[in-house]
């Protein structure tokens, strides 16, 4: 046996070591992160993702081009996983993250090839990181976070996105009026604000509703298709003829007991609708199903009810209107019915929306989105979605900082100014961290059709005269400007999630020296 090789793996398995394992691996995050540099910023471009099945998506969004690319190398995943988590944690800045990390690791590439140790490098990245967090600190604007500047801060998230016909201003209004509805004065519900989509009017006519709307239609065709100041029932059953729990078959022998029978069950069914009548009910709201004849009964007095609710539709209307969800008819009681202002049926094309308006609770609202096309809504969605989360975040998670590559640039100068006191082979991952961060407004000015040598040139020397150097979009293209004075402002959380996330995919890579697969 002795001097015979054993075998471990087996022969089917594939196996990569060394510079040819890291060398794959960050080839395949710089190749994702590539993918959606092109969108970042104002001036952004869009991609078309095509499915097997010819679905098309058009969007700039970099969380939703990397979940719909077809990617299959485990390191690209990372990256993937990089805009995850940026858009879970702060819901924006997903694009950023992911083209940070890529440049993280073009830059451990160049490290690597002079000799420099893989360690060494993340623990020069993780030192990096946290100067740069350290440094976001001292970019926060003091300004108290008032309407006008979450207005801002909406405006910066969502311009360069596909909104339709209206501009980011006015969309920013809506969305800041959302966010303030529903925040307590310490902590915002975001779970309380929704965005409905409908086809067939312009951007322009996107509304808040300051309650639900819902994509279900009246249990009958005679039921009101409009109803002021309804008492609201949410019900959790089925208003049907019940069952009985065991087997059992019934003869019937003459007409009579049929008659009875069916009398017998007519009589159950209409009085689902008599006591609902009879304990003040207006709407009803009913996860399970409404018999056609309890239907036709409840619409003979002027009830209006809806069948197989949505059990999410049904907390929303439940939480706006104070209902609570009533498991028996048995025992209903008034105090467990909410009130709306109004509950109104509205027909777009062949469908129709429940709009519940006015809750007593008013702890819901939604965004009523509009749009010419399936596409035009779908990307509209994903901006005010976003708009949500930056809002949300400015005022959860640590106000805001310049945007517009301000605040990379004040990072990338702090970062460079400390490198010289940190000893050591780090120090070399910590100037190399600053020259990555260097790419975001070196993107922004490409993007924007300036030449991001000199652009980055001119950051840099405003940055040292004037402290706060950003790439402030004009018309067609940009310039170097104050983003405060502009307006351009993003949330301080989104800036700490990219810088957190993408360290964290780039040196998890960097380490990786070997990799096998199975076939």
């Amino acid at each position: 046996m002795r001097g015979q090789p054993m075998f471990i793996l087996s022969e089917d398995s594939e196996r990569t070591r060394g510079q040819d394992a890291q060398s794959s691996n960050i080839a395949a995050g710089k190749a994702v992160s590539n993918a959606v540099r092109t969108t970042l910023g104002p001036r952004g471009m869009d991609k078309m993702l095509v499915s097997d099945s010819g679905d098309v998506t058009i969007t700039n969004d970099g969380a939703t081009i990397l979940e719909r690319m077809d990617i299959e190398h485990p390191a690209a995943q990372m990256i993937v996983e990089v805009a995850t988590t940026q858009e879970e944690e702060v819901g924006d800045g997903t694009t950023t993250a992911s083209v940070l990390a890529g440049e993280l690791l073009a830059r451990a590439e160049d490290l690597l090839e002079d000799d420099v140790h893989p360690t060494a490098i993340v623990e020069g990245y993780h030192e990096a990181a946290q100067i740069a967090q350290e440094a976001i600190d001292d970019q926060l604007v003091e300004d108290e976070l008032d309407d006008d500047l979450l207005q801002k801060v909406a405006r910066s998230s969502m311009t360069g996105k596909g909104t339709g016909d209206v501009g980011a201003g006015p969309l920013a209004e809506t969305v800041v009026k959302a966010i303030r509805q529903v925040h307590d004065g310490e902590k915002v519900q975001r779970d309380n604000v929704t965005v409905r989509t409908r086809v067939g009017s312009s951007s322009s006519a996107t509304d808040l509703v300051e309650g639900v709307v819902a994509d279900e239609e009246p249990a009958h065709e005679n039921m009101p298709r409009r109803v002021q100041n309804a008492n609201i029932a949410v019900l959790n059953l089925d208003l049907e003829v019940r069952e009985g729990e065991i087997d059992a078959e019934y003869n019937i022998t003459d007409i009579d007991q049929l008659e009875a029978a069916i009398d017998a069950e007519e009589g159950e069914l209409r009085g689902y609708a008599d006591t609902l009548k009879e304990s003040g009910v207006d709407v009803a709201f009913v996860t399970g199903d409404v018999d056609d004849r309890v239907a036709s009964f409840l619409a003979s007095e002027g009830i209006l009810a809806f069948d197989d609710i949505d059990d999410d539709d049904a907390t929303a209307i439940a939480r706006a209107t104070g209902a609570k969800r009533i498991g028996t008819l048995s025992d209903i009681d008034s105090e467990d019915f909410g009130h709306a202002d109004l509950v109104r049926v509205e027909k777009y094309g062949d469908d129709e929306l429940t709009f519940v308006e006015g809750g007593a609770e008013a702890e819901t609202v939604t965004v009523f989105a509009r749009g010419g096309t399936e596409h035009v809504v779908d990307e509209l969605e994903r901006a005010l979605n976003d708009a949500l989360d930056v809002v949300t975040a400015a005022l959860d998670k640590g106000g805001v900082v310049p945007g517009a590559g301000a605040t990379e640039i004040a990072i990338a100068d702090r970062l460079r100014s400390e490198a010289a006191s940190i000893t050591g082979r780090k120090q070399l991952a910590v100037e190399a961290f600053a020259d990555a961060l260097d790419v975001l407004p070196r993107t922004l000015a490409a993007n924007a059709g300036m030449d991001p040598i000199d652009a980055l040139v001119e950051l840099r020397s405003t940055f040292e005269s004037q402290h706060r150097a950003g790439l402030v979009t004009r018309g067609e293209t940009g310039e170097v400007g104050d983003p405060i004075e502009a307006g351009v402002v993003d949330p301080a959380a989104v800036k700490r999630e990219a810088i957190e996330s993408a360290t964290e995919a780039a040196t998890m890579i960097v380490r990786i020296d070997d990799v096998i697969a199975s076939n």
